[in-house]
């Protein structure tokens, strides 16, 4: 059963998805003319623990990013499984998923057709798609979807903690048995971590959970990691001290962010995800200046040495001099470096969209 400490919002079909990836939010707290509530998402969550600079990047300044091969792949991938189930259970063969990838492929190309850029020639797109085959071809290792009747795909959730912080998410499927044990699966196109950084993988489906304990009113049965990069299977079963001390650790991540916003101090996290990042060469790490945070006015240029910033202020020397590492709040899992999912970010790279931007900087 869910916290009485926690306030239960939603249903568990919503009508209307929530904004994907969201680092802020425009819903108004219900019967309140004040500004909006801010939200979180695992993948904004994810952003902070990789890089408070990065979640700046990507949820303050909303800075574009150019699609990757990678995290493509990883998209085209993920919509073939979703519609895969929309066959009948004989249907769902390996023949039919492969018949769906080229035309999700066009799909997705006619809805964002910066995609068609990303190959040289048919033949860089015709190995790139090879890629997805196999994943694809790996699942059925991995799963029989015939015998499978998932009660959400792509299902939008969203619920609220006590301490007002909006949590929203899209989880890739919600199986429920007929006694009502919930079994929550994640697709990812990478390959596994090493056990010893299996933590950040599972914080992500901890977040999914502690949303359905508080929509459904039970604890999930299961988490379900699918690594289709390497054909292995990670399971957990949370209990409610789980989700109890997922909550904790939520509520310190965010305390976490609204000091760095308070203070304008996001710092770098150096590590070898850099080598993917599409803003290496504004961060300091690396010797780059980020842009002035919006709603602050850039210094006027001055013929003498600039003096220092203060910590508090947004703007960064461009010399590359050593950066402090910050470290993930208390009970926070941190990010390895070994849990790249592909050659490219944990976050799949794209533009910001119009749902997320903060009502109040512009998330």
């Amino acid at each position: 059963m869910p916290s009485p400490s926690l306030r239960r919002v939603g249903n568990d079909t919503i009508a209307q998805p929530a904004p994907q990836d969201t680092g802020e939010s425009q819903d108004k707290n219900e019967g309140d003319a004040g500004p909006p509530r801010r939200s979180l998402s695992p993948s904004r969550a994810g952003d902070f623990l990789t890089c408070p600079l990065l979640y700046r990047y990507r949820v303050i300044d909303r800075l574009p990013e150019p699609p990757s091969p990678a995290a493509a792949r990883g998209t085209l991938v993920h919509a073939v499984l979703e519609r895969l189930f929309d066959e009948p259970a004989a249907g769902r063969t390996p023949p039919a998923a492969q018949a769906l990838l080229v035309p999700q492929w066009e799909r997705l190309v006619a809805e964002e057709p910066e995609l068609a850029g990303l190959f040289d020639d048919e033949q860089e797109r015709s190995a790139w798609l090879a890629g997805a085959r196999e994943m694809l071809e790996r699942y059925f290792t991995l799963e029989d979807p015939t015998r499978l009747e998932p009660r959400h795909r792509e299902h939008a959730v969203e619920a609220v903690l006590e301490s007002g912080l909006l949590l929203r998410g899209y989880i890739d499927r919600v199986d429920v048995a007929p006694d009502g044990q919930i079994r929550i699966v994640d697709y990812k196109t990478g390959t596994a971590p090493k056990e010893e950084y299996e933590a950040r993988a599972l914080f992500q489906m901890k977040f999914y959970a502690v949303v359905l304990w508080l929509t459904e009113q039970r604890v999930p049965k299961l988490l379900q990691l699918i690594y289709l990069g390497n054909g292995e299977i990670v399971r957990y079963a949370p209990d409610e001290s789980d989700l109890r001390a997922t909550v904790r650790k939520i509520d310190a991540l965010w305390r976490a962010i609204e000091r760095a916003r308070s203070t304008g101090d996001w710092r770098p996290r150096p590590s070898r995800l850099c080598d993917w990042c599409a803003h290496k060469s504004i961060c300091p790490a690396f010797g780059g200046t980020p842009p002035p945070l919006p709603g602050l006015r850039a210094p006027s240029p001055s013929p003498e040495p600039a003096s220092p910033p203060s910590p508090a202020g947004p703007a960064i020397p461009a010399q590359a001099a050593p950066v402090a590492r910050p470290e993930a709040p208390a009970g926070v899992p941190a990010l390895a470096p070994a849990d790249s999912p592909d050659p490219s970010p944990p976050v799949p790279a794209q533009p910001a969209s119009p749902a997320d931007t903060p009502a109040q900087t512009a998330g």
